[in-house]
């Protein structure tokens, strides 16, 4: 991945609080995915892209649960944290298509704290879904 590539993909509120980070800062502060919600499996179903369907198995504070989405995997993603009682807000959300793939960058509110997370991936849909734990785990030392 061409780190700079993908910052320069960033929304301009992000790039200007990012700007004193090397590559490897901003990938260490906004695309780091360790904390209490985990991926554990991104399949989809059928077509890829808009309209598609996906099952995404995920690991929230150590037990699994799998949700399906068809549409749109933000709130789809928003709703199984909130039934989890996780209720997290989503006040930005920004994605572009680079020649790496899908660059997404999430801005999370959790408990009165907010923050950023990062993602590339192939396919929009679970570029968005990554972005997402990873903004949600930026704020995860509150969960």
């Amino acid at each position: 991945m061409d780190t700079h590539t993908f910052i320069a993909a960033a929304p301009a509120s992000l790039r200007a609080e990012s700007s004193g980070l090397s590559p490897a800062e901003f990938h260490d502060r906004y695309c780091e995915y360790a904390g209490p919600i985990k991926l554990s499996e991104w399949t989809p179903i059928g077509q890829h892209g808009p309209g598609g369907r996906y099952t995404a198995t995920l690991e929230i504070a150590d037990h699994l649960r799998t949700v399906v989405t068809s549409g749109n995997p933000v709130a789809t993603l928003t709703s199984a944290l909130y039934d989890e009682g996780y209720p997290v807000e989503i006040l930005a959300f920004h994605q572009r298509r680079t020649e790496n793939g899908f660059a997404t960058f999430v801005q999370c509110e959790f408990n009165g704290r907010r923050g950023w997370g990062a993602a590339l991936a192939e396919d929009g849909a679970e570029s968005a879904i990554r972005a997402m734990i990873a903004g949600i785990n930026h704020l995860g030392s509150r969960f």
